[in-house]
């Protein structure tokens, strides 16, 4: 299972990088996508801006990678 702490990774970075992500930050209302602020955001900027609890957001984006590149378990999503 893939482990990274996402919370000093920008935003932008992440999405580019995994586009199985974009839907995590969909998911908790974060509009992260075509931010101007995304290449500079980190998880924890976003995370903190608009209350999301850090530990979740990073565990839901480990959990969006692990699932588009290994076929990990699906989880439910908040849409």
């Amino acid at each position: 299972m893939h482990r990274i702490d996402f919370d000093d990774m920008p935003v932008l970075q992440i999405m580019q990088r995994w586009p199985a992500t974009i839907a995590v930050f969909i998911d908790f209302e974060l509009n992260c996508i075509g931010c101007p602020i995304g290449p500079f955001h980190t998880v924890a900027d976003a995370a903190s801006e608009h209350g999301v609890s850090l530990e979740v957001l990073n565990a839901s984006i480990n959990a969006a990678i692990d699932r588009a590149t290994e076929g990990g378990p699906e989880l439910s999503h908040r849409r």
